[in-house]
């Protein structure tokens, strides 16, 4: 008995040691692809605004610079590692509940570099589902070398997906929560202290190199009240609504993309990132991530005119990009999104009661968590990854309750959460894969 509990203590302090260094692996390669990034976006910037001196030949360098980036990400994903295309995160879930096989070591600089150049290119994609996939991959390397059991591979790898996620966005908590709410949807204490274990050195990692502070700003906001928590739950109707629609757009672009299969891939991430550019010549602030348009939209001071247009076009563009195959995520744009949906009802609301006590930019934050909620339908992660992105947790009241409405609608409406759609599709694409290998196989021995 003493020498069973041993091995069992033994056991969950290797994986504990794995899980910090896992964690901390991945909060590194997360935060450089950050920097990267950020790094990307502000070249980009500046080469648009250079160019826009010399319009003749400015715009199709732009338009033809995004394109060409687009389709070298593409070619990357095509020729080197297919499972980095897109999100990853329906990969890494795949795996965790489908048996599906872990990606190898060599997806990382793919997912790094063709992320950031599909990204930098100015595509409507987010930096946190690459930086899933990139910890997955780490945690999952780890696990094979170390050779660990198949529960604790399991959990090493979850836990090193957490801690991307906790690194995206800075967000260690939400990382961790993420982990157990959606990849595995379940509570077991093996796995949760490995990933709270991961996400806290992933983030004590990454803030040497990104700093403490919260990705997003906003004015102090007071609690919310009755009529404001009324408000909210209206908001998340919407949301739910949106959200719907939202997760339509998503699929239903990526089954256009699949009616041209017989297209080389490359072509078609070409005409999305010449798209893309030929918006970033006349909006350069409208494409990209999306975090800067959640930032202003959280300031609130936009027209509200604007930010509808801007919610139209990128809603369009988010499904565009993410249809393009690509490497990048969902959250960044639908965040966006959400705060755009957000800062019109809450205008809205103003503009009907007058006297209203919460701001337009507290419904930006409100809707975030609530259109997050109604696309991945994780509200705990959606509530806490805002409320550590902004800061503040005046408005839980509020998102609690914009939260439960936008989980109502789409749940009345027979919507699949987006994630569980991706990873079906993600296995049946692997099905389809495994058999035109067998066919193949069974051609050349004949």
């Amino acid at each position: 008995m003493i020498k069973l509990t041993a091995l069992r203590i033994g056991g969950l302090l290797r994986l504990v040691l794995l899980a910090c260094l896992a964690g901390a692996a991945a909060g590194l390669v997360a935060a450089v692809f950050r920097l990267a990034l950020e790094q990307a976006d502000l070249w980009r910037s500046s080469v648009i605004a250079g160019l826009h001196q010399w319009p003749v030949i400015g715009f199709p360098a732009v338009a033809g610079g995004a394109a060409g980036a687009a389709a070298l990400a593409s070619y990357l994903v095509q020729r080197f590692a297919r499972h980095a295309a897109g999100s990853g995160i329906p990969h890494v879930e795949a795996v965790l509940n489908d048996g599906l096989a872990p990606a190898p070591l060599s997806l990382l600089p793919v997912k790094f570099f063709g992320g950031l150049l599909a990204m930098g290119g100015g595509m409507a994609l987010g930096r946190e589902g690459p930086s899933v996939q990139m910890g997955a991959t780490i945690g999952s390397s780890l696990g094979r070398v170390f050779q660990l059991s198949r529960r604790d591979a399991t959990a090493l790898l979850a836990a090193s997906a957490g801690a991307g996620l906790a690194t995206a966005f800075n967000a260690p908590v939400a990382g961790a929560l993420f982990v157990l709410e959606e990849l595995l949807r379940r509570f077991e204490r093996r796995s949760a202290i490995a990933t709270l274990g991961a996400s806290a050195s992933a983030i004590l990692v990454a803030r040497v190199l990104l700093g403490p502070g919260p990705d997003l700003t906003i004015e102090p906001i007071p609690p919310i009240g009755l009529a404001g928590a009324t408000l909210a739950a209206a908001l998340g109707v919407l949301a739910g609504l949106v959200g719907v629609a939202y997760n339509r757009a998503l699929l239903g672009g990526l089954a256009l993309a699949d009616q041209f299969s017989r297209t080389p891939a490359e072509l078609r991430a070409a005409v999305v990132g010449g798209a893309v550019g030929a918006l970033a010549w006349f909006a350069p602030g409208w494409v990209g991530g999306g975090e800067a348009l959640a930032q202003s939209a959280l300031s609130g001071g936009v027209a509200p005119a604007l930010v509808a247009l801007i919610f139209v076009v990128r809603f369009l563009l988010g499904a565009a990009s993410y249809a393009a195959g690509t490497p990048g995520g969902l959250f960044a744009p639908m965040l966006a999104l959400g705060a755009q949906l957000g800062l019109l009802f809450g205008t809205v609301c103003h503009w009907s009661f007058p006297g209203l006590a919460e701001p337009p930019a507290a419904f930006a934050m409100i809707g975030m968590a609530a259109f997050f909620t109604a696309v991945v339908r994780a509200p705990v992660t959606g509530i806490v990854l805002i409320s550590e992105m902004t800061g503040g947790a005046t408005l839980l009241l509020g998102m609690l309750a914009a939260c439960f409405a936008s989980m109502v609608v789409p749940t009345l409406m027979g919507s699949r959460p987006i994630y569980d759609s991706l990873r079906e599709r993600t296995l049946l694409i692997e099905e389809g894969e495994e058999q035109a290998r067998a066919a193949r196989g069974e051609g050349d021995h004949k």
